[in-house]
């Protein structure tokens, strides 16, 4: 799912504030109410992650309370409701969306030398962009990040899973380059079995760990073309990485947004600029990220996130569990399975993913839609998983969220509510005095940016979350700013962010791939060269897909390492 963008922490998962450009520090509250901003020094204006606010700050009034916000909750987690599959948006894109909030929101300067960083340096690093910091942290170079790194300085490190004991099958052995590289030392099981990535979130579901783990093939196979072509090795890194980021950036813009975005919007957006965001930056400023994304507009994976999964040959028919998920990975989880306690980060025998939890990305991505004459890749369509609409449901299991996916492992276990990542979301945005969608609507026009209202009867209906009448009538006059943008998707967009949930999206992606070092905005004449399927070279098309095919070398066997369902 697409984790609420935040301020990101090196060693705690738990965002404790916003710091909120011309404004200050935004603290959260112990009643989950609205705050008043903190003064910040021009020290901790330096060392917070550069939020920034769209429209307006919204009055107490308009926010709904405690009991309004837990009565939204449960209509938005209501199992009873019917949460239709989206077609066209396979489910592999609802944790790609979430690898990708944690690239936009590393803060890739959380380091213990932090004197060995410049002013430059500390901005450009705390501002979001869009060029796989969580995936390179600070670099080869970097005394700290360099771990991350294999001897040579070129190739990122990548993990082995750890076979299952008396299994005589594939899952028996264990398998290099499908887990994540981990620490594998400490007294701690919790330390032996941390990820050995820049960003520690990309371990916090299964889903996202594997898309981090494929993104690692894929760099590693990008430095070994280019040593192949006899790259000088002065170079050949930075060249890596070049290629890596700007064909990244592609597939998100051509591929990406365009199956979560109004495609108009996207392309008015990219070939017209911005009107809303930042439109005219200085030269030397850098983005920042309006609150309004990262507690609002971002927030629609968390609608595209399924119960069941039919992950691989051994987890097919939904036994692929959102719990079980969560439980093989080494953030939120024990990698290990039940009775394994995710609470209690030492339980659990293994220490490294089981060889037979490595995901068949054939059914998470479309490859018949890259290379249709490949049976090999193709799954039969009970096999496959498509995203949940986006609109204002979400699943059922979403209103438990497990301890360790926010950083409450070894806490004190909190109220039922708080465990609903509805609430959570609509008391951070409460917390934050976040404009009411019927406010952003007229700043947007205030902007000359054609957005057309919801009415009341269209926020009231009830195809999605079903309101009763009276939290119908209080949050139609004022609607938090997420549940309208999930709204908009659901009556006006065919399950695609439009409206205002559309060109604020779009808006921050632009913005953040123009701020990036390396950038297709600024770089207009770029185009990718690296799909396997050469005609598709040449009519500029690279899709994940192609990204998949290329890291894995076009091979059935690799990306779906377990074999077919016998």
């Amino acid at each position: 799912m697409f984790r609420p963008a935040r301020e990101p922490q090196s060693k705690r998962h738990v965002r404790s504030s916003f710091y909120v450009v011309g404004e200050g520090i935004l603290a959260e509250s112990r009643d989950g109410g609205p705050v008043a901003p903190l003064t910040a020094s021009t020290v901790a204006d330096l060392r917070k992650f550069r939020f920034s606010r769209l429209g307006p700050t919204a009055r107490p009034a308009q926010q709904p309370d405690h009991d309004d916000r837990v009565e939204l909750a449960k209509a938005m987690t209501d199992p009873e409701r019917d949460h239709p599959d989206q077609p066209g948006v396979p489910s592999g894109f609802t944790y790609l969306g979430q690898f990708v909030d944690h690239d936009l929101t590393l803060d890739a300067t959380a380091v213990r030398l932090e004197d060995e960083i410049t002013v430059r340096q500390l901005l450009q690093g705390r501002s979001p962009a869009l060029d796989l910091d969580s995936l390179y942290g600070l670099g080869p170079d970097h005394r700290f990040d360099r771990r991350f790194y294999e001897d040579d300085g070129l190739r990122l490190k990548s993990g082995t899973t750890q076979g299952v004991p008396n299994d005589p099958s594939i899952v028996g052995r264990p398998l290099t380059g499908f887990d994540l590289p981990r620490q594998g030392s400490g007294s701690l099981r919790s330390e032996r079995r941390r990820a050995l990535i820049p960003d520690p979130r990309n371990d916090e579901n299964l889903v996202v760990a594997q898309v981090h783990a494929a993104f690692i093939r894929f760099h590693n196979r990008v430095v070994a073309d280019l040593v192949g072509k006899g790259m000088s090795s002065a170079v050949l890194f930075e060249s890596a990485r070049e290629t890596v980021v700007k064909h990244y950036q592609w597939m998100l813009r051509h591929d990406f947004l365009r199956r979560i975005v109004d495609p108009e919007i996207v392309e008015d957006v990219f070939s017209n600029g911005r009107r809303v965001f930042e439109p005219s930056p200085g030269e030397y400023d850098l983005p920042t990220m309006p609150i309004e994304f990262s507690v609002a507009a971002y927030r629609l994976g968390h609608s595209m996130v399924r119960g069941r999964y039919n992950w691989n040959r051994v987890f097919d028919r939904g036994r692929g569990t959102l719990e079980l998920l969560f439980q093989f990975s080494g953030t939120s989880g024990t990698l290990s399975p039940p009775p394994a306690d995710p609470a209690d980060p030492e339980s659990g025998d293994f220490e490294r993913l089981p060889t037979n939890w490595i995901a068949d990305f054939r059914r998470l991505f479309a490859f018949q839609e890259a290379v249709p004459e490949r049976t090999d890749l193709l799954v039969p369509e009970a096999q496959f998983n498509l995203a949940k609409r986006i609109d204002t449901l979400l699943v059922d299991p979403l209103a438990n969220l497990p301890l360790g996916s926010f950083g409450g492992r070894g806490r004190p276990k909190p109220p039922e509510a708080e465990l609903n990542l509805a609430f959570r979301n609509l008391t951070r945005a409460s917390m934050l005095r976040l404009a009411t969608g019927q406010q952003m609507v007229e700043r947007f026009i205030d902007r000359k940016v054609d957005v057309e209202p919801l009415t009341a009867a269209d926020l009231a209906q009830d195809g999605g979350a079903q309101l009763s009448a009276g939290l119908a009538e209080r949050i139609t006059r004022h609607t938090p700013l997420w549940f309208y943008i999930l709204r908009e998707a659901e009556v006006r967009g065919g399950g695609k962010l439009t409206g205002v949930g559309g060109r604020i999206v779009a808006e921050v992606f632009h913005r953040a791939i123009e701020g990036s070092r390396h950038s297709i905005v600024r770089d207009p004449f770029w185009r990718p060269f690296l799909s396997p399927v050469e005609e598709r070279n040449s009519q500029d098309v690279f899709e994940m897909t192609d990204l998949l095919l290329y890291a894995f070398e076009g091979r059935a066997d690799q990306l779906n390492p377990l074999g077919p369902v016998t």
